[in-house]
């Protein structure tokens, strides 16, 4: 692959530290989840993170792929659930991904082609594929 873009994050402290982008646009502090039983606070996390960028990726593709088909997407939807838990292969963690996908003014099954089409086309989904669930979901709205 030639890289057309790289994006860098400096980590100091992982789950509980803070996270800055090479050229400054992000600058978060991290918490570790409660209910992964760190302390919470109002730090964001590696799961938050992810589903950010693979839903902002994936909403694009969406859109791509319905453009390529001739269609005209007026206020899609697309909202990521990362979730991670235990790994029962190694005792470590691994995980999964819901895609919840609302595309209004659009017939379900053209909606839904579009969200298969979306997924093969997604960068975020074919470094997923195999490698972690991923449901895909059409929502009514």
């Amino acid at each position: 692959m030639e890289a057309m873009y790289t994006a860098t994050a400096t980590i100091q402290g992982g789950r509980s530290g803070t996270v800055e982008t090479s050229d400054g646009a992000l600058k978060l502090e991290l918490s570790m989840p409660k209910a992964m039983g760190g302390q919470g606070g109002s730090g964001t996390n590696p799961e938050e993170l992810f589903a950010a960028g693979y839903g902002a990726c994936f909403a694009s593709a969406l859109e791509h792929v319905a453009e390529q088909d001739g269609i005209k997407l007026e206020q899609a939807i697309v909202k990521h659930h990362v979730s991670i838990g235990k790994d029962p292969a190694d005792g470590g963690f691994q995980l999964a991904v819901a895609i919840d996908a609302q595309i209004p003014g659009v017939d379900r099954g053209t909606a839904q082609e579009l969200l298969h089409k979306a997924h093969d086309f997604c960068p975020y989904s074919k470094a997923t594929r195999g490698n972690i669930e991923v449901k895909l979901n059409l929502i009514e709205g």
